[in-house]
């Protein structure tokens, strides 16, 4: 440990405390990192990872609080002496403050070291190597080492005072357009990264010209921010000329006569941050102010959608680009109307040809990638897992998502040009829901408050809406440095708090206006708000909460720190929500007022100047109008020729090919469960095979109806056929989602994100054409709107190397999501073959009526052909007639399994099904080699459906009355053997494990590369196991019946579900207690500190799932910490834990947060503690586990159970401090995780988290206090739960420790 005392500019004297940590980095992440390094320097390894941790204080510390900070920091593990002849210090980048920080501050200072100002951490590397190291080999190491943008690496000798330096305030630079002409103006352009066109800089320099005056540039960047192709959209209000012919339609009035064509059931299109269509009168769950109940309301709630891209910062820093992807995107949900609630979520990436290191594939040729840009293989990798962490920590699950690879050259492409994602597509979306009364957007009176709620201004994210409208590859390394943002889920959960208290007060919602912060920051919210009700504003900038004092007035201003909102709010209820936002710990800025001036004013009482003073019409009037005069080039294209394709080849190629590929790498990362909503998620059957159509949830934790989402995108066809491609996702989205019991497809709203290189040759008329088919064309036949959407058209990516240019273009791309209300959540469909007692047959329903077209497919793709007919919607009635078909056919459940064709083909579909459902097919095949490989992998659309023997004639004659054009095709067979069969011959046979296998390897080796490869490869020869029988559920118990529940009399019991910031499982908690007879209260750790509320007003009380403060210093233990370093709390807890007829449960980060409060409760004292898994990766599962005999008071009369369970966490791994511990722990051990024969799960992924002999929960001597990893609350109903026995009633088994808990209180 050493300190240096340093002094800043107002005189002030701080010391930098720093502090050796314990081990960073597990031995096989540090052999991987010497993989890499040994690639390009064979000499050189690491021989040690350490973290440190770095102390900003404002006075210095007294002995015990030393000691308390250590403990804080090392939680007990032994700090590493980092010390070493070559060395070298990861830390976040010089000049930022990482959400790491943010939070370990925050829980410091929870703990009384208010002496701390900012805690940072870097990872210190020992490297060993011959003789001294030079700069040049330090190089080429650092890029293995760091995240070029959000990290730096410095030498042993870095000055510390480095990561904390603050600098004064930079001044405001005004351009010297008077004096310089327009000059001025184009030289700031370039260098500010505006991406101004040339009408715009005419547009700029007449007003200011006029005006006598400079421009500032705060208000430059601000202009091309709002005006930016990415929040203007230009071309798509532009005016067309194709082929010399002026057209009479923009592609936005397209779009958007979807909606006026088939309004039905849309309440609000294009007029807010996301749509909102019709739902359902449900009981929805809401804790309510003053008192803080919990309590159900009916009412009219309704259903917001949309689908956002987030792809240049996905490209330039993976991890981060998509994590604000996913956080901004939750954002538009939560602004929406006066305040809405995300729900669930979906993701999607499009990358260029993964290039995986040992695993080459055949359709992967050589072709460069620009250094400053992420590599595919970097992007799947790290992309995903932002996405994911995001949704997790902010607690929305992600239920849907799409892969696809796609690379190639055309035969009339220069050899430096081919078509591909270099550039990636990252598609965050999701759906959420609304109160009828705020669904929609209302007008403002003037003088009302704006406030801007969240965290706080810092320099990142700068001019990110106008480095997304540029090419990749067109801008300088140091503008995409400067776009690159950071997310901090944490907070945005705590101003979605905000947002859920003030809804919750119903007509007194003391919003007036919300609107999310994203690109362009305040620069750009700000005014649109002020905008929406025809008012000016004046603002203070130095009142905007700012981390970074030294930014220009220009970056405040226009920075895109995240997780931030602009709300607008009557001045009487300032203190009301002031109230509010400081019961959630959610920082808020009281900025400026609205007013009747209509110029936008902001002041800086720094510099006593005005950073911006600009009339409101010009900053968002009128700009000059963009005209598009464009040409259609049409394409070479060649008959695809199939000679020399061998079917067993083909099967194996198409299997393994990512679009096709097994997902399970995406899917396990990302929470699925958490809020308690969802029904139908990607994983299937008692095998969990992720093959799901679509996604579903419940509207409220009481309903039956609900809401589903799919989606659908055939982006490769577009290099064929763009038209063709943009009604292939269409219909891919609808045959998807017709799984789900909707009734009329009317219901079913789209949303269409668009992508595209805008002013590549041809690729703009791609554009208007695909526009048009699916806008005036395809929509209006079907009867659909189209209610939402959003453009990217900057597809491409430009480089050069040794002297050559490069680019990589990406085809027209629409990605396809659809939206639906749910009749019954209950009954729909998956591709999870049923064994039944009876035979059953499989029937094609086939809307390519034998078209059998392969341009395009993975087939093609995987041989490297190009051209061939894509597949394409000849009579969209037949689609409709196919989604009335299946309707019919669900609503009679008269269908076994459905999946839909796509990628793969029929081939793939079949395969699928068998992976789901364990058992086998034998298909009917006829005709040449060529028409063979035509039949199995066409990609028309259609389904295959199972059905029973015994009601086949049933589903013919329905099918027959619709006009549905099927086929009967095969069999399912008990054997797990894919059998082709033509003239009685068999022409193909393989087992379903080899299959398997095949399917899953993609998604095997990047966990290998990205997770442990020891649990990797655990979970892929878990597919040799031919006999595993899927989960085993055995109930010792019997089943309530939801109809008839058991009541007890008397008052109900009060139980406090208690969070801190970051928690995010209160309502499903809330919910299964009231079901079960409990008045519950919502228990925010301030209330308790703020004496408003007090834990001896409960009889119990439960610590909900979440990340309290994120998860930093160890999961759970800065909530621990905030309470045994709080006399005030610590005595109250312990009160409560020693008081008899009490309980507490503890579940995932109640459960982490409990153990460590284990010395304060009775009979607890063995209780493990809870460590990163072993998969070093956030594990979401559905598992199975067995209940043992203990005293708990929950799991009464449940021993010897075994029942699946929601699994979601980071750090589950029980870890005892010894061997004696545990033995004494054993008759407190209350739950194991076991494997599907029953027996104690050792191997991942049956132990998700390495618990040593499945240790998954706990209880107290006296059974009052019980913890678990997993979630019970989550999946307490049935219809939560991913897979279930099919005599279960409404309530499922785990609603019974609720029950029990209830009985022990009567």
């Amino acid at each position: 440990m050493s300190t240096k005392a340093t002094r800043t500019s107002n005189n002030s004297v701080h010391e930098i405390l720093c502090i050796n940590g314990q081990s960073a980095l597990s031995d096989f992440r540090v052999a991987k990192l010497n993989e890499n390094i040994q690639r390009i320097e064979p000499d050189i390894k690491i021989t040690q990872s350490a973290f440190r941790y770095f102390i900003k204080l404002n006075k210095a510390l007294q002995e015990e609080e030393h000691a308390r900070l250590a403990n804080l920091l090392l939680s007990g593990e032994m700090a590493i002496e980092n010390d070493g002849k070559h060395f070298q210090v990861v830390v976040p980048r010089v000049g930022t403050i990482s959400s790491w920080s943010s939070k370990a501050t925050d829980i410091a200072q929870a703990c009384g070291l208010q002496a701390i100002e900012r805690i940072e951490r870097g990872v210190c590397f020992i490297f060993e190597a011959p003789g001294d190291m030079d700069e040049e080999k330090f190089t080429n190491i650092k890029q293995i080492i760091h995240d070029r943008m959000t990290e730096s690496v410095l030498p042993k000798s870095f000055n510390t005072e480095d990561l904390f330096v603050q600098h004064e305030p930079q001044s405001l630079v005004e351009i010297e357009l008077i004096s310089n002409g327009k000059e001025a103006l184009e030289k700031a352009n370039t260098e500010l990264g505006l991406a101004l066109s040339e009408d715009e800089i005419e547009y700029l320099c007449n007003y200011y010209e006029d005006a006598q005056r400079n421009p500032t540039d705060a208000e430059l960047m601000m202009f091309a921010q709002a005006n930016s192709e990415h929040c203007r959209h230009k071309i798509f209000n532009a005016d067309w000329v194709i082929d010399g012919e002026p057209q009479s339609d923009k592609l936005f009035s397209m779009i958007k006569s979807t909606t006026e064509a088939s309004p039905d059931g849309v309440i609000s299109a294009y007029s807010d941050n996301a749509a909102v269509i019709e739902g359902f009168n449900v009981s929805r769950l809401m804790s309510s102010l003053p008192n803080r109940e919990f309590v159900f309301h009916e009412e009219p709630t309704h259903i917001v959608m949309k689908v956002e891209t987030h792809n240049h910062p996905t490209a330039i820093s993976p991890f981060a680009g998509a994590a604000t992807g996913a956080g901004g995107e939750i954002r538009d949900e939560g602004a929406t109307g006066l305040g809405a609630k995300p729900k669930a979520g979906l993701t999607g990436f499009t990358v260029s040809h993964l290039r995986i290191p040992d695993y080459p594939q055949p359709w992967e040729t050589s072709f460069g990638h620009p250094e400053r840009m992420a590599s595919p293989l970097e992007i799947m990798t790290d992309g995903p897992i932002g996405s994911a962490a995001f949704n997790n920590e902010f607690g929305r699950p992600n239920l849907l998502g799409y892969f696809r690879t796609y690379e190639t050259s055309l035969p009339d492409l220069p050899d430096n040009e081919i078509r591909g994602y270099h550039k990636p597509i990252m598609i965050a979306g999701g759906v959420g829901n609304v109160r009828e009364a705020h669904a929609l957007k209302q007008d403002v009176p003037d003088e009302s408050e704006i406030i801007v709620i969240g965290g706080p201004a810092m320099l990142i994210g700068l001019g990110g809406g106008a480095a997304s409208s540029l090419d990749s590859g067109s801008s300088s390394e140091d503008l995409d440095f400067a776009s690159v943002q950071r997310g901090n889920p944490e907070i945005e959960r705590r101003a979605q708090e905000v947002i859920d208290r003030c809804v919750s007060l119903g007509k007194n919602n003391p919003i007036l206006l919300i609107h999310d912060i994203g690109a362009g920051g305040l620069s750009n919210a700000i005014p649109e708000a002020v905008d929406h009700s025809g008012h000016g504003a004046a603002l203070e900038l130095r009142n905007v909460d700012n981390a970074e004092p030294g930014m220009s007035p220009m970056a405040i201003w226009c920075n895109e720190a995240q997780e931030r909102y602009v709300l607008v709010i009557d001045k009487k209820r300032r203190d009301e929500f002031i109230k509010i936002c400081k019961r959630e710990r959610c920082p808020y800025s009281l900025v400026g007022d609205l007013n009747n001036s209509k110029q936008l004013t902001v002041n800086d009482d720094h510099f006593s100047n005005k950073p911006v003073d600009i009339p409101m019409d010009v900053l968002l009037g009128k700009p000059p109008k963009m005209k598009r005069d464009v040409e259609r080039i049409k394409r070479t294209t060649e008959a695809l020729n199939l000679d020399g394709i061998h079917l067993d080849e083909a099967v194996y190629r198409v299997l393994r090919f990512p679009a096709v590929a097994d997902k399970s790498f995406l899917i396990h990362i990302g929470d699925r469960t958490v809020g308690g909503l969802s029904v139908r998620d990607q994983l299937v059957g008692p095998w969990q095979v992720p093959v799901s159509d679509m996604a579903i949830t419940a509207t409220s934790h009481t309903s039956q109806c609900g809401e589903a989402m799919a989606m659908g995108e055939r982006t490769p066809l577009a290099a064929l056929n763009a038209p063709a491609s943009g009604r292939m996702a269409v219909g891919e989205a609808i045959t998807n989602i017709a799984a789900a019991q909707i009734g009329n497809l009317g219901k079913v709203k789209l949303s269409a994100n668009w992508m595209a290189a805008a002013g590549h040759p041809g690729e703009d008329a791609n554009l208007f054409d695909t526009v048009k088919a699916i806008s005036s064309e395809l929509c209006r036949e079907l009867g659909i709107s189209i209610p939402v959407g959003k453009d990217s058209l900057s597809m491409r990516t430009n480089w050069q190397e040794d002297g050559k240019d490069y680019q990589v273009v990406a085809p027209v791309s629409l990605i396809v999501s659809a939206f639906s209300p749910v009749e019954d959540i209950r009954n729909h469909l998956t591709p999870e073959l049923k064994r039944i007692n009876e035979r059953s047959k499989l029937l094609l329903v086939d809307l390519g009526q034998s078209s059998e077209r392969l341009g395009g497919s993975v087939l093609a793709q995987t041989y490297n052909l190009s051209g061939g007919i894509a597949p394409d919607i000849d009579h969209p009635s037949k689609l409709k007639i196919f989604f009335d078909g299946i309707q019919a056919l669900i609503k009679e459940k008269l269908i076994l399994a459905y999946h839909d064709r796509s990628d793969g083909g029929l081939l793939t579909t079949i395969a699928e099904m068998m992976f789901a459902g364990h058992l086998g097919v034998s298909l009917n095949i006829s005709g040449s080699a060529e028409k063979t490989l035509r039949y199995l992998f066409n990609e028309e659309l259609g389904a295959v459906i199972q059905v029973a023997e015994s009601q086949l004639s049933k589903v013919q004659d329905l099918m027959d009355t619709n006009e549905m054009h099927w086929v009967e095709i095969g069999q399912v067979e008990p054997d797990e053997q894919l059998t082709l069969i033509e003239d009685d011959e068999v022409i193909f046979r393989a087992n379903r494990v080899q299959l398997q296998r095949a399917w899953s390897e993609t998604s095997y080796r990047i966990q290998s590369q990205r997770d442990n490869p020891v649990t990797a490869q655990e979970e892929y020869d878990r597919i040799l196991d031919q006999d595993d029988p899927g989960m085993q559920v055995k109930l010792t118990f019997d089943l309530e019946k939801r109809s008839n529940p058991t009541r007890i009399s008397g008052n109900k019991p009060r139980v406090a579900i208690l969070r801190e910031q970051g928690v995010n499982s209160q309502y499903e908690m809330a919910a299964v207690f009231m079901r079960a007879g409990f008045e519950a209260i919502d228990v925010h750790m301030s209330d308790l500190l703020s004496g408003v509320d007090q834990l001896d007003n409960y009889q119990g009380i439960v610590a909900c799932g979440g990340f309290s403060y994120g998860d930093v210093l160890g999961a759970g233990g800065g909530w621990a910490k905030s309470i045994l370093y709080n006399n005030q709390l610590s005595d109250q807890f312990a009160e409560f834990f020693n008081r008899k007829n009490t309980f507490s449960l503890g579940v995932c980060n109640g459960c982490q947060m409990m153990s460590h409060l284990k010395t304060m409760i009775p009979g607890a004292e063995y209780w493990p503690e809870f460590k990163r898994n072993k998969s070093e990766q956030f594990e979401a599962r559905f598992s199975l586990v067995k209940i043992e005999s203990t005293n708990s008071i929950f799991l009464a009369e449940m021993t010897g159970s075994q029942i699946p369970i929601a699994t979601s966490h980071g750090e589950g791994r029980a870890v005892f401090p010894s061997s004696e511990v545990r033995q004494h722990a054993k008759p407190h051990i209350a739950v194991r995780y076991i494997d599907n024969y029953g027996n104690i799960a050792e191997r991942y992924p049956e132990n998700p988290n390495g618990s040593i002999e499945g240790v998954c929960g706990l209880t107290s001597s006296d059974g009052r206090a019980t913890i678990i990893m997993p979630h019970p609350e989550r999946v307490s109903r049935t219809t939560q739960n991913s897979w279930h026995p099919n005599d279960w009633e409404d309530e499922g088994p785990w609603f019974q420790m609720f029950k029990n808990a209830r009985k022990y209180l009567a």
